[in-house]
Parts: C-alpha cells; sequence; structure tokens
C-alpha cells in the first residue's frame, strides 16, 4: 500500500462533502419523507392574543372529506404533559404549564387550540374552517413596564404576576461608590426589537410506530435529536428506549429548530393514539406565529468614567420579553448575554439585572447569537456615546479600555475566563483594510460642504462566549444539562473510516470538517472517510448542535476518539514490527521503526490485520475503534473588529451601507472557506437586525408582519460587498485551538451598523435611532433632533 499525501487537510479550503447532494435535489428533507398508511396534521390556531375558551367543538370536521380524528387540548390532556423548560435561571422562577394544546385559555395569536388527521395536507387543512370555537376576549399584556404594574391583566392568572423571574449579577467594587467619583456617567435605553426566525426549511415532524414493540421514529427538523428524544419521552410518558429520534438533512435553524415544540408532542401522542403514522409541516405564515422569536427586550445603559475615557463602571437593568410561556431554555437567553456587556473592556464595577416578564406574544427563545448579541450591541454603542462625551475618536476610547495582548488569560469583572485574544492585532488589520483615516477625511470634507448625503463610520471590537461549555459551569448557571460531547471512530476492515458524532449539523458543513480533523490524525485520505450524524440510533450519545459549540466540543471530541484509534493501532504495529511502542514514529497514516524505514505498516494494513486479529498483542479485542467525550474546561471566545460605513441621507432617511471590512479572530481554522460563509451568513443577520427586521404587534396583540410581504429578510440584492479576513490566536482550552464562528457575524454587525448611522447624524443632534433603522425611524430621528434644538451649530440644517 502506498504512503498517503503529506499535505495537511485542517487550513484547507476543502469543498463541502455536503454540497453536492443537497444542491441536486438528493436530500431527504422532513417533509420529502413518506410512509404508508400517511395521515397529516393540520393546527387549529387562536387569533386572539388573549381569550378564554369557552367551547371547542372539533366534530363538524370529522364530517369533512378525508378526515380520520379531531383532537381538543382536553381529548389529549391524559396523553401529554406539559412542555419542558430546562432552565429554572432561578429557585423562585415562575414556571406555568404549557400545553401542547390550549386548554382554558389562550395566551398568544398562534396558541394551538385543536388539531386534525386527514389523509392529504389540504383535507386536513380545509377541515379546520369547520372546527367551532367560542372565545371570551381578555386584556393583552404587552408593554414589559405596564406588564409589572400591580393592577396590570395576567398571562397567567393562576400565577398572580406577569414577573417570571429577577435574576441579579453584582462584581467588583460597589457601583454606586464608583458612579459617585465619575466624571461621566452615561444613560441611554436600547430597544432590541423581536426577531423571526427565517430558516429555509420550515419546521417538519413525521412520526412512524411500530405498534407491535411500542416503538417510535420521530422524524424532525431540530438541531436537537438527542435533547429532543429525551423530552418527548418526558413529555408523552413513552420511555426513551422506545423512542428513535432522527434529524435527517435539516435545512438552516438559527436557534429556531433547538427546541422541544408542541407540534413534535402532538404528532407523538396522536400516532400512537391512532396506531398510524403522521406528519406536520408548518407553512411559512403559521412558522411566524408558533415559530419562538428572537431578542424582545429593553436595556437600560449606565456608564461610568473618567474624563480621559477610561471606563470605571456599567450598570445595566434588563426587561425581557419572555413571551406567552417559558419554551425549552427562554430564561437563560437574557442570562447568556449577562457575561458579556462588559466586552472586552476592563473596569472596577459591574451590576446587571434582568427580569423575565410574560406577555402574550409568541414565546422567545434562542436566536443567532441568543443574549450575546444584545449585551455586544450595548455595550458597542455605549463606548460610542462615551467617545462622543469625551472628545475622543471611538477607535481610541476602546483602545484605552481594551484588554491588552498581554494579559491573558485575562479575569474579567463578569467572572469569565478569557484564555487568549489579540484585539489590537485584529483592530490593526480591520483599520489598514477599511482605510479608516482615508474615510474619517471624507466625513470631514463632506461636513464642512453640508452635503446633505452624510457619511457616517461605525465600529465594533466585539467577543463572545461559546462552545458551551463546562458542564459544572452549566450546574452553576441551572442549566438543566450538561456541555459534552461525543464522538466515535470506527475504522473499518478496509481502511475507510466511519465517524459518529453527536452534533447534528443543519448547515454548517460537520462532514467536510470533521472529515478534515479526522483525517490528519488518522492519516488517512479525506475522501475515504465518512460522517454520520442526526441519528440517535446512529449516534445514541449526543448534546447536538447550537450555540457555536459544535467545532470547539464536538470536533475536540472527534480529534481525541481519532487520537485513541492511533494509539490502539501503534500497539498492534509494534506487534507486528516486533519493535517497542516508544520506538515507532506515526506520520501521514504510517507506522516506521526509528532508525529502520523501511519497517513499516500503515493504519489501512493494521485495520484488516486487527480485523482477522491472526496476529494480535495478546488480550486486544479485535477492533480500532474509539470514542471520547469531551467536556470542556471553558468556553471559546472568538473575538473581532468590525467596521461600516454608511451614507444617510437626511432629506429621506435612506440609509445605504458603502463599505463593510470585518477582521475575526476564530483561533485555529479547519476550512476557511467554510468559516466565509459562516461569517457572511452571520453579517447578513445581523445587518438584518439593524435595518430591516422587526415582528410588529398591534394593539390587540395581533402579528401584523406575519408573512415575508411584511416582515422584510434582506436578499444579496440588499448587502454590500463584504471585506472580510482574520488573525488568528489559537484558543489554549482544547485541543484543536479552535473557537467559535457560527454567530459572530451577528453579534459584531448590528452595532457596527448602527454605530454608523448614528455617526453620521451625531452632528444633527441625533444619538439613537430604534431598530430597525428603516428610512421612516431616521428621517423622524433627524427631524426630532431639529425640534429640539439639538443639532451642533457647525452642522448643515
Amino acid at each position: 500500500m502506498t504512503d498517503q499525501a503529506v499535505a495537511p487537510e485542517v487550513g484547507r479550503a476543502r469543498l463541502r462533502k455536503e454540497d453536492a447532494r443537497l444542491i441536486t435535489g438528493q436530500t431527504n428533507w422532513t417533509d420529502n419523507i413518506d410512509v404508508p398508511g400517511l395521515l397529516h396534521l393540520a393546527v387549529l390556531r387562536s387569533p386572539m392574543a388573549h381569550a378564554r375558551i369557552e367551547r371547542v367543538d372539533v366534530s363538524p370536521a370529522l364530517e369533512r372529506p378525508g378526515v380520520v380524528a379531531a383532537f381538543t387540548g382536553r381529548d389529549l390532556a391524559g396523553e401529554l404533559g406539559s412542555l419542558p423548560c430546562a432552565w429554572p435561571v432561578t429557585e423562585d422562577m415562575v414556571l406555568p404549564d404549557h400545553p401542547p394544546l390550549a386548554l382554558d385559555e389562550v395566551r398568544h395569536a398562534g396558541d394551538p387550540v385543536a388539531v386534525v388527521a386527514a389523509r392529504d395536507r389540504y383535507a386536513a387543512a380545509d377541515a379546520l374552517e369547520a372546527i367551532e370555537v367560542d372565545y371570551e376576549p381578555l386584556p393583552p399584556v404587552l408593554d414589559l413596564e405596564e406588564a409589572l404594574a400591580e393592577d396590570a391583566p395576567l398571562v397567567h392568572a393562576d400565577k398572580g404576576t406577569n414577573r417570571a423571574y429577577v435574576w441579579p449579577l453584582r462584581t467588583g467594587e460597589d457601583y454606586a461608590s464608583v458612579r459617585q467619583r465619575a466624571d461621566v456617567v452615561i444613560k441611554r435605553r436600547y430597544r432590541q426589537q423581536r426577531l423571526i426566525p427565517n430558516a429555509m426549511e420550515p419546521r417538519a415532524v413525521v412520526v412512524a410506530p411500530l405498534a407491535a414493540s411500542g416503538e417510535y421514529t420521530v422524524y424532525s427538523a431540530t438541531q436537537i435529536p438527542h435533547i429532543l428524544r429525551i423530552m418527548l419521552s418526558t413529555v408523552t410518558g413513552i420511555p426513551e428506549h422506545k423512542l428513535r429520534v432522527v434529524a435527517p438533512d435539516v435545512g438552516g435553524g438559527f436557534g429556531s429548530k433547538l427546541q422541544v415544540y408542541g407540534e413534535e408532542a402532538l404528532a407523538l401522542a396522536i400516532a400512537r393514539k391512532l396506531g398510524r403514522p403522521v406528519k406536520w409541516t408548518e407553512s411559512r405564515s403559521e412558522g411566524y406565529l408558533a415559530t419562538h422569536h428572537g431578542r424582545g427586550m429593553i436595556q437600560d445603559i449606565e456608564l461610568a468614567a473618567t474624563r480621559e475615557g477610561r471606563l470605571l463602571g456599567l450598570k445595566v437593568d434588563l426587561l425581557a420579553d419572555m413571551g406567552a410561556y417559558l419554551m425549552l431554555v427562554t430564561p437563560g437567553i437574557p442570562i447568556l448575554g449577562a457575561f458579556m456587556y462588559p466586552g472586552i473592556y476592563k473596569m472596577d464595577a459591574y451590576e446587571f439585572t434582568c427580569t423575565g416578564v410574560f406577555t402574550t406574544r409568541t414565546p422567545t427563545d434562542a436566536y443567532r447569537g441568543a443574549g450575546r448579541p444584545e449585551a455586544t450591541y450595548a455595550i458597542e454603542r455605549m463606548m460610542d456615546e462615551l467617545a462622543a462625551e469625551v472628545g475622543l475618536d471611538p477607535v481610541e476610547v476602546r483602545r484605552r479600555n481594551w484588554i491588552r495582548h498581554e494579559e491573558f488569560p485575562y479575569t474579567t469583572i463578569a467572572g469569565l475566563t478569557y484564555d487568549s485574544g489579540h484585539y489590537e492585532a485584529a483592530t490593526d488589520k480591520a483599520l489598514a483594510l477599511f482605510g479608516y483615516d482615508e474615510l474619517r477625511a471624507e466625513q470631514r470634507e463632506r461636513d464642512e460642504r453640508g452635503d446633505p448625503v452624510r457619511l457616517g463610520i461605525g465600529v465594533s471590537t466585539y467577543t463572545e462566549m461559546c462552545g458551551l461549555a463546562p458542564s459544572r459551569v452549566l450546574r452553576d448557571l441551572r442549566y438543566g444539562a450538561g456541555g459534552w460531547e461525543a464522538a466515535s471512530i470506527r475504522m473499518l476492515p478496509t481502511g475507510k473510516v466511519e465517524v459518529v458524532t453527536g452534533t447534528s449539523p443543519h448547515g454548517q458543513g460537520h462532514v467536510t470538517s470533521w472529515s478534515q480533523i479526522a483525517a490528519d490524525v488518522l492519516g488517512v485520505p479525506f475522501e475515504d472517510i465518512e460522517v454520520l450524524h442526526g441519528d440517535t440510533q446512529t449516534a445514541p450519545q449526543g448534546m447536538d448542535t447550537y450555540g457555536s459549540r459544535s467545532l470547539a466540543v464536538g470536533g475536540a471530541a472527534v480529534h481525541r476518539a481519532a487520537e485513541k484509534v492511533v494509539e490502539k493501532a501503534r500497539k498492534v504495529a509494534a506487534h507486528l514490527l516486533e519493535a517497542n511502542e516508544d520506538d515507532l514514529e506515526f506520520t501521514n497514516g504510517v507506522f516506521s521503526v526509528k532508525g529502520s524505514p523501511e519497517a513499516r505498516k500503515t493504519i489501512q494494513e493494521i485495520a484488516f490485520e486487527t480485523f482477522t486479529s491472526h496476529d494480535v498483542p495478546d488480550g486486544m479485542e479485535p477492533t480500532l475503534n474509539a470514542e471520547h467525550v469531551h467536556d470542556p474546561e471553558n468556553f471559546s471566545y472568538p473575538h473581532g473588529t468590525h467596521l461600516c460605513a454608511v451614507e444617510v441621507d437626511t432629506e429621506t432617511g435612506q440609509t445605504r451601507i458603502r463599505s463593510y471590512v470585518c477582521v475575526d479572530d476564530v483561533g485555529r481554522v479547519i476550512n476557511p472557506m467554510i468559516v466565509e460563509g459562516q461569517v457572511h451568513g452571520g453579517l447578513a443577520q445581523g445587518i438584518a437586525q439593524a435595518l430591516y427586521e422587526e415582528a410588529v404587534y398591534d394593539t390587540e396583540g395581533n402579528l401584523v408582519s406575519g408573512t415575508m410581504a411584511d416582515y422584510l429578510v434582506p436578499s444579496a440584492a440588499d448587502l454590500p460587498e463584504f471585506v472580510t479576513d482574520r488573525t488568528e490566536t489559537p484558543a489554549s482550552t482544547n485541543p484543536l485551538g479552535v473557537k467559535g464562528v457560527g454567530e459572530a457575524g451577528t453579534i459584531a454587525s448590528t452595532p457596527a451598523v448602527v454605530n454608523a448611522i448614528v455617526d453620521a447624524l451625531r452632528p444633527l443632534g441625533v444619538h439613537d435611532v430604534p431598530m430597525p433603522c428603516t428610512p421612516e425611524r431616521v428621517w423622524e430621528a433627524i427631524r426630532s433632533a431639529q425640534s429640539s434644538g439639538t443639532a451642533r451649530k457647525e452642522a448643515p440644517a
């Protein structure tokens, strides 16, 4: 057998193995799955935000053609428990029941009320019109501050409050004392609008029962097949070992599929009740009501500093919109951000309080970045406010406060230990690529001539905690699971390799990246590696994919498992070559004896020898297979600098992004092409929050941006050309030196864009524009500043 190629795979821009099947339509989306005898489900949803259910009559639906069954919440109450919340952030957190079908009350528009099973999806949808429901309207609860008033109507009357929890964090010196000695105190209120996830593939679920053994296979467009299996067992009472959950090809998630949804539980319960397979696929407009939303928060931020621009303290008060129910990790999402409000900066005092508030809107939960974008937005907006207050350039005020590269590892005021970073290098590189000084000069020239189209420059220097993370830390945060990840390597007799991973990709390129990692460790060709995932039968252990954890935790598990395979193979090689293990070298998949290079065995030869077991060391099992469960010792901390230049037409409010440069440090890069794709996708979503997207409700609690005609998702034509680059500061806390990249672009880009808009308008007296910064809102901010007389004298009218 010939030697393998010596070029390393890690760091190589490989085309993704996954793509050929995806782009040629040879996919297995959940909605593609067909099973003999399949019934289709359709869900009737409340048209009202808050109402008492007086009567539900599904009998007229049963008379419709093709309808097999129809159920109310009462019909299935004995089959289903409450949907789970896995993150009780405080001991006294208020946790209402969350039935998959409403029983006595609906609490948001879209709350499910009844379900129909029919022979095709159209018959099921048509039959919903026949169901009779009588509602008694109740007052909606929409305003976060009003919801906490003593006389406010209650989302859950039996709980006696709309306050879900209060979670405080106070570290360093007493903030009040630090504030007293500050030269500058700045207060701002920022609003994080609700966002609606828009994965390319809608949610879907298929349940196929095997009646004879009481087993069920659940196919779901989910990010979390392993977690879903456990939670469906608790909700339905079906033993976990009787459930198999499969995440087939999943077309994106962004956190929206990090969830245990009522439709999944309903499908399982109905399949059990009818003894027949069932399928449910959401429509896009249905998903806008029923898929959880992201963000939704009021941020009151106070910053104390010296007149030289040095940070002294930060005070954060949040009102976080939980929506109507606490879903899987709803209450914990703002808490993730608690550790990120100080960002990359040093200070003496930090005070944080988050109050979770129930409203009669769709529940919120994880959305790309999950708490970290909100925190980065607040601190990066405040750093620009501080720069303006003390008369410093926004980059300079950051330089005066950030953690210097020689100070790592550094324990922040929030208690996290950042293991590595080099903010100076990333910023210097970004400034050079951006032409920062030249743009500032152009900005001054345009100001002087009173150009009505103003130039603004936005800065965002960020870090994030990702790669969820040590299980004991998650325990201390009261999170209901660990942060470990599992992988196994199966060395087949022919020398090919199967990598089994507990991560569950939905567009990230795990199959390609994991193949590259394993190829380098094992010394086998990239093409000879198959990656198996997303099936609790094939990959029985796993904690799935979210929070930019897959590479830093799951990839590390693959790396360690492959190392174990090599060590097993070393024992066989030593035996076959009649050498001491310590005298063997392993390079490019070949074991050779030091000083005798002709004495050699490839790892593929050893795999076959082990399979035959004709001549292996005594007591050794006839396999090179190995597995590893990796529990990380710390989060990973990618960082970077994003710079945005915008042109704002003061006469129309129209904003155009003229240039965008970002330099990210995501540690060691496995596949540059995949990293670029993740950064570009993240930038699109972060810019979308800044300029385009918002879930809008009317005064009755109706979602009025409930279709793609009303909710503006930007296309490539709406976005600028991105200039992206990297610095590389390896992580010290995992064997690959990698950090997360999946959420970086989303976290950094939103404040960069809004800072640029405000920078353009600050001479006109504008210090904030609420997101999304639509032309109307920009125009209103300009007119409001003009009418209040806050514009600088030298600014054009």
